[in-house]
């Protein structure tokens, strides 16, 4: 069974950082957006592993993210 978490993604200076918002306290950063990605899956995984020991409750994904295109101010 999979599972899909909406996953933001941020650039910083120096690096990528991202956050799940379903899953306080589950982040990452890399020094590229690819391995940002490969470091918040393991986070993902880490942070659901933790939780199913410690007996809580995994909250199902309610966060969905999407691009909203506007019109530049001129």
């Amino acid at each position: 069974m999979s599972v899909r978490y909406a996953v933001v993604f941020e650039k910083a200076a120096s690096n990528w950082a991202a956050y799940v918002p379903d899953l306080p306290g589950c982040m990452s950063t890399g020094a590229s957006l690819q391995e940002t990605e490969r470091n918040i899956r393991e986070a993902i995984e880490g942070h659901l592993e933790t939780m199913r020991e410690f007996g809580e409750v995994i909250p199902p994904p309610t966060t969905v993210a999407r691009d909203v295109e506007i019109r530049a101010a001129a």
